[in-house]
C-alpha cells in the first residue's frame, strides 16, 4: 500500500485524462491550425478544453489562453505587463511569498529598473489589506497576489488588489496565480477583481506540460481589455499570445480532468474533515507543531515534527511508501522563503513537512503517515 500526501507538488493523473490523451494520441493526432479534417478534429478538441476551463471560471472562452503550465503562465503575466504597461509608470507589488516564477519574474524587473513593492506576511502566511493600499501608487503597473499559497495554504485577500488599484487612481493590472486554488475553490476572476490569472493542469489530476491564462477581455482583439505583450514569437496560435503548435494531447487530458473535478463546495466539506482528522491524530504525538493557520485552504497541511530534520523524515516515510515534502518542489529541498518570512525559527523550519489532499486521499492514507511519524520519531536519531 502507498499513501501519496504530495498533491501541491503533482497530482495522480486521473483515468479520463489518461484516456483523453491516448485518443489525441492515436487518433485526433493532426495538427489543429491545419484546415483539413484532422486538423478540425485536433482543433475541436482544443475548443472543447477552453470550454471547459471557462465554464469553471465562469468567463468567456475567448479570454482562456494555453501555456506550458503555471509557470509560464505567471511568467507572461508578469514580464508581459510590465512591457506593455512602462509608459505608466514601474512599480510592481506583489507578496513576499509568492511562487518562484512570480519572485524571479519580478527580481529579474528589478535588475532592469523596476521598483519591486514585495508586501510582508504576517505569522500566519497572509498580507495586510491596508499595506497593500499604501503599496500601490499612481506609478504602480502590476500588482501580483497569489490566491492560496503552496506550502502552508493560506488563503491571500486578492479582491483587495483591485480596490487598491481603484483608490491609487492607476492603470495598473492585476494578476492572481491561483494554481493552488482552481478546482478547490470557486474562482470567478471578473468577479473577484482579477485582470490575469495563472492555472495548471498537474495540481487537478491533468498531465504536466500544460496550464492557461485567464486574460480579461481577451488578447489582441477590439474587445481586449489588457494591455500585455507576448515574450515568444513565431506563429498565430494562442492569437500570437503564446504561440508554438498546441500539444493536443496534453490539453485534451487538462479539459477532460477539469470536466471530472467533483462540486467543489462539497469536495471542500470532505477535505475539511480529511483535515480535522489528520490534526487530532497528530495531536497524541508530542512534539508536532502546526504551521498553517486554522482557516488556510485544507488541501494543504503544514506542520513541523520538533527534533527531526525534514529530509531524514522524509525519507523514513517514502521507505514505509509514504509521499510528502518539505515545501515547495521547486525549491528543492532549500528552506523555505515562506516560512522564514511568517517568523518561524530556524530549527522549525528545518523540521517542516508539508502533506497536501487530493480527491482521491482517503484517512487509510493519512493513517499510513501518522504511523509512519510516530515511527520516525523512535527510529530516526535526533539532532
Amino acid at each position: 500500500m502507498e499513501a501519496y500526501l504530495d498533491n501541491s507538488s503533482t497530482t495522480q493523473v486521473c483515468t479520463e485524462a489518461a484516456s483523453a490523451i491516448s485518443d489525441a494520441l492515436l487518433r485526433n493526432w493532426g495538427n489543429p491550425s491545419s484546415l483539413h479534417r484532422k486538423g478540425n478534429e485536433a482543433k475541436a478538441i482544443l475548443d472543447s478544453a477552453r470550454s471547459a476551463i471557462a465554464r469553471k471560471l465562469s468567463c468567456d472562452p475567448e479570454e482562456i489562453f494555453f501555456t506550458s503550465g503555471g509557470t509560464e503562465s505567471n511568467n507572461i503575466s508578469i514580464l508581459g505587463t510590465a512591457d506593455a504597461m512602462k509608459r505608466y509608470g514601474n512599480r510592481i507589488v506583489i507578496t513576499s511569498i509568492e511562487h518562484s516564477s512570480v519572485e524571479e519574474s519580478a527580481a529579474f524587473l528589478e535588475k532592469h529598473g523596476y521598483e519591486v513593492v514585495r508586501l510582508k506576511s504576517d505569522k500566519e502566511g497572509r498580507i495586510s489589506e491596508q499595506e497593500l493600499f499604501n503599496a500601490v501608487n499612481s506609478k504602480t503597473v502590476l500588482v501580483s497576489i497569489m490566491a492560496v499559497n503552496n506550502e502552508v495554504g493560506t488563503i491571500q485577500p486578492v479582491e483587495a488588489a483591485k480596490k487598491a488599484v481603484r483608490l491609487s487612481r492607476s492603470n495598473a493590472i492585476v494578476h492572481c496565480d491561483a494554481v493552488q486554488a482552481f478546482g478547490k475553490l470557486d474562482i470567478k476572476p471578473a468577479s473577484m477583481g482579477v485582470d490575469l490569472m495563472s492555472i495548471s493542469s498537474h495540481k487537478i489530476h491533468g498531465p504536466k506540460g500544460v496550464g492557461a491564462l485567464y486574460v480579461r477581455g481577451g488578447f489582441n482583439n477590439e474587445h481586449a481589455a489588457v494591455k500585455i505583450l507576448p515574450r515568444t514569437f513565431g506563429g498565430l496560435q494562442e492569437y500570437t499570445l503564446r504561440p508554438g503548435t498546441e500539444p493536443v494531447p496534453a490539453i485534451a487530458g487538462f479539459g477532460a480532468a477539469v470536466a471530472e473535478l467533483p462540486d467543489t463546495r462539497e469536495e471542500l466539506s470532505r477535505i475539511y474533515s480529511l483535515r480535522r482528522y489528520l490534526l487530532q491524530k497528530l495531536s497524541a504525538i508530542d512534539g508536532i507543531l502546526l504551521n498553517s493557520p486554522e482557516d488556510a485552504l485544507p488541501y494543504v497541511v503544514n506542520i513541523s515534527v520538533m527534533g527531526i530534520n525534514s529530509e531524514p523524515m522524509m525519507n523514513h516515510l517514502s521507505s514505509r511508501g509514504v509521499y510528502v515534502s518539505s515545501g515547495s518542489a521547486c525549491s528543492r529541498g532549500k528552506k523555505s522563503r515562506v516560512l522564514k518570512n511568517m517568523g518561524l525559527s530556524d530549527e522549525r523550519i528545518s523540521c517542516a513537512l508539508r502533506i497536501s489532499f487530493s480527491r482521491f486521499t482517503r484517512t487509510g492514507d493519512i493513517d499510513m503517515l501518522v504511523a509512519g511519524i510516530r515511527d520516525g520519531k523512535n527510529s530516526i536519531r535526533t539532532k
